[in-house]
């Protein structure tokens, strides 16, 4: 590994520590390096803590940053925000040499920083784990462009595409799988999960990565599940849950109601006044999204409503009613579906129910397969977050 590559992975380890503690803004890491090799500075951008990255790591190297070199994952920014421009610090720290992965996708940014550093003399070279930095923000890419969260489908199923075997009770209803259960719920309901304990374990990790988790009434009826974040890592502000419920038929003792703490929103269109007032009385948020022919809320026009929340990132836990509505309205991004060694056939529910896609099948692009324990994973995009129109 050459010291370019040394330094940029550490950069990017810097910028993941920032997940869960940055949006809306953009994860990133930087260290600064002096003329002798040795690391004299780094940070991580977090939101609270309002300066950028390379602004913490520029102080903390102090002189040593003179004729230095800096690593970052993301391009300084050039504009007035929360802070001033870090490209202008940058220069007045005599930095000599920046080497970055990416620009950024930010249209206030957008080469600009790095014009402003060539300008001013100052080295710069771009490309270096583009593509891991690229992964790393891509949330951040299509929130600071379109103003909406990046969309990622999750689910859990059959080798034959089952989500839920058809002798559980409220089958039908399903919005979500067993991922992300816990032994309390998978005994709650009865029925055995679909994946095993080191899947589960990953979808919390998911929903780390996630501003919000979206899931159907049916998942609350059928399973009474939290839908919270257990990773065990920080977060800047709590996980949204969000509860599709056309017709406000959540039940007032669920789980999901008795926790919140300003951190559910629930999501109807023929609701009626009482069931609204009831939700009201508890401290739950409810919003009306008008409905399509289905009488279901317009999909497209709920991801509108969150990105004006500045949420960044949107996971879906639905199933086979939630799924299709959510491809069908062209609103995902890219989906996260894990398999089991398991075949359930006959009437078992399936991935998508109903008439589907209607013939419109959607590929799936830049696919990786992840093993998790016995169990194997698909993760792959139905469209790109860097692409101008998302």
């Amino acid at each position: 590994m050459t010291t370019d590559e040394l330094f940029m992975r550490r950069a990017l380890e810097l910028a993941r520590a920032g997940v869960g503690l940055v949006s809306p803004n953009p994860a990133v890491g930087a260290v600064v390096v002096d003329v002798s090799g040795r690391e004299a500075g780094c940070g991580t951008h977090t939101y609270d803590g309002v300066k950028h990255a390379e602004i913490i790591a520029l102080q903390q190297a102090g002189h040593a940053a003179h004729s230095g070199t800096l690593y970052l994952n993301l391009e300084p920014c050039s504009h007035q925000g929360r802070t001033g421009p870090c490209a202008d610090a940058v220069i007045a720290a005599g930095i000599r040499r920046v080497v970055c992965s990416m620009q950024d996708p930010n249209p206030l940014v957008s080469g600009q920083g790095f014009a402003k550093l060539c300008a001013a003399g100052v080295s710069v070279e771009v490309g270096l784990f583009e593509a891991e930095a690229k992964k790393l923000n891509e949330s951040f890419a299509k929130y600071i462009r379109l103003h909406k969260p990046l969309v990622t489908l999750k689910s859990a199923m059959s080798l034959d595409g089952k989500i839920a075997d058809a002798t559980k009770p409220g089958a039908e209803l399903r919005s979500e799988d067993r991922a992300a259960m816990p032994a309390t719920e998978g005994a709650r309901s009865g029925y055995p999960w679909i994946t095993g304990e080191v899947a589960r374990a990953h979808v919390h990790q998911l929903r780390h990565r996630s501003d919000a988790i979206l899931a159907g009434v049916g998942t609350v009826m059928a399973d009474d599940p939290l839908l919270t974040d257990r990773s065990g890592l920080p977060r800047r502000r709590r996980l949204l849950r969000v509860i599709l419920d056309s017709y406000l038929r959540i039940p007032l003792e669920s789980r999901i109601i008795q926790t919140a703490e300003n951190d559910v929103l629930v999501v109807c269109s023929n609701a009626e006044e009482a069931a609204w007032r009831a939700l009201d009385a508890k401290g739950i948020r409810v919003q009306r999204i008008a409905a399509m022919a289905d009488g279901r809320p317009d999909f497209a026009a709920i991801v509108k409503s969150l990105g004006e929340l500045e949420i960044a990132s949107l996971l879906l836990e639905g199933g086979a009613l939630v799924n299709a509505a959510a491809l069908a309205s062209g609103e995902v991004d890219k989906i996260f579906l894990y398999y089991a060694p398991k075949i359930f056939g006959g009437d078992a529910v399936p991935f998508i129910a109903g008439e589907g896609l209607k013939g419109k099948a959607q590929r799936v692009e830049r696919y990786e397969l992840h093993r998790f324990g016995e169990d194997f994973a698909l993760e792959g995009y139905l469209r790109d977050p860097y692409a101008v129109a998302a």
